[in-house]
């Protein structure tokens, strides 16, 4: 919950004195972990925290972050993961700087596990003696109150002073961090988070790690925006496919070169069924393929004619219909992730149904058949981070099959896993 009215969002507020309130927090702390209550400078943001971590049966004197990735499964998740597209941004505006300044920069997924740790060559060895390393899992449950773990528990950015942790061998570390979200979809994505001493408790640092993360939403959507992964795959270098978006729009976005296209609804529809159709489609199967009642085969041939002329250089031809290059679809590459074992890479291109306003019939089909084989394939994995941010979206927050999945997977540790229970129960109780 939000910040009580008297209380600051930041760790260390404006001219406080850092050291004054670490040994009013320790004091605090301690008493706490002899009386179970709260007293002193402790936020109710920390307060909270401590007694969730304590409900899960975190032992604050002896708990040890887990280490959960090994160190193939950690380069496999990296790969796919979403962040690693934001990691240069990430480097350029906060690891070189906190390089400099002796500090830490770590990026979780949305399950709190660490897939990046970099910065001061010796604060990392210092910082493995608790391994906060890549691998080790710093949700809550896992390692207490921590800003990585509580921030995701929250989905806002989090500054914890040291004795604001409530494992006892990290109250030495402060740290600030701030989720990042899926720019499509707003589903969280992981946490940005910055470590050290007590200077990154401070309003000034979370303000930093904020916009470190909001930088790296703006390169994510920018990525899309850009067709970056069109141009690794391109047939050639330098050359980039013509591509046709329609995932989660009412009309579709034809790329071409530099030059961006939104297509009328009815445009949209045949672009997608030509550039789907191997062998090109005869007016009369247009005819079909766009409405029961048959569209004359003269209203089609007119609509073709229109089309043409807002292609540009991509160039549509006749008898059959067809386009004369390859033309991609965002819909195809989702199609070519799931077939190639990436998983959360096609979750990540699936930003919502395709062209949801159409009833053309074959548009229909096509959006019922790409909906049900990213389900097909979430509802056998065993990857929270796959699962929960299709569950977060618009198309997959009242999927009773998909969240039930996630609840079989998703270790208990996680800070997710008490709202995916709610979640699921009331799902259940809507249905029943």
């Amino acid at each position: 919950m939000p910040p009580g009215p008297t209380e600051s969002p930041f760790a260390v507020p404006p001219g406080v004195d850092p050291d004054a309130l670490a040994r009013a927090l320790h004091d605090a702390h301690d008493s706490f972990l002899s009386t179970g209550a709260v007293d002193g400078p402790v936020r109710s943001v920390v307060s909270e925290s401590w007694r969730r971590s304590l409900l899960g049966g975190l032992d604050p004197e002896r708990a040890l972050a887990a280490i959960t990735l090994d160190s193939s499964r950690l380069e496999e998740i990296r790969r796919d993961h979403p962040l690693a597209a934001g990691m240069p941004v990430v480097r350029r505006l906060l690891v070189e700087s906190a390089a400099d300044a002796g500090l830490l920069v770590a990026v979780s997924d949305a399950a709190g596990q660490l897939l990046w740790v970099e910065g001061a060559a010796q604060l990392r060895r210092m910082a493995e003696e608790m391994n906060f390393v890549p691998g080790a899992d710093w949700s809550e449950a896992s390692a207490g109150t921590n800003a990585p773990g509580t921030a995701l528990a929250l989905d806002r950015a989090v500054s914890l002073l040291g004795p604001e942790h409530l494992a006892r061998q990290v109250t030495p570390w402060s740290c600030s961090a701030a989720p990042v979200h899926d720019p499509d979809t707003g589903a969280v994505l992981g946490v940005i988070d910055l470590t050290g001493g007590a200077e990154v408790a401070s309003a000034t640092s979370l303000g930093l790690v904020r916009a470190t993360a909001a930088a790296v939403e703006a390169e994510l959507r920018l990525e899309r925006v850009r067709g970056a992964a069109a141009s690794r795959t391109s047939p050639s270098p330098g050359v980039r496919r013509p591509r046709i978006d329609v995932l989660g729009v009412r009309g579709a976005l034809l790329h071409h070169g530099t030059t961006t296209t939104r297509l009328s609804a009815r445009h949209s529809e045949i672009a997608l069924l030509v550039a789907a159709a191997d062998r090109g489609l005869t007016t009369a199967e247009l005819a079909v393929a766009l409405s029961d009642d048959e569209l004359p085969e003269v209203t089609i041939r007119a609509e073709l004619s229109r089309l043409r002329q807002v292609l540009g250089g991509v160039r549509l031809e006749s008898r059959p219909y067809r386009f004369a290059g390859a033309v991609d679809t965002d819909a195809q590459r989702i199609r070519d992730d799931l077939a190639a074992g990436r998983l959360r890479q096609a979750v990540a291109r699936y930003r919502g149904p395709i062209l949801p306003d159409s009833q053309a019939p074959a548009v229909v089909a096509a959006r019922d058949d790409l909906h049900q084989l990213v389900r097909s394939h979430l509802l056998v994995c065993d990857d929270p981070d796959a699962l929960l941010p299709f569950a977060d979206t618009g198309h997959g927050r009242d999927d009773f099959e998909v969240w039930e999945r996630i609840a079989r997977v998703l270790p208990e540790s996680s800070p997710r896993f008490a709202q995916v229970a709610d979640h699921l129960e009331r799902l259940d109780a809507e249905l029943g």
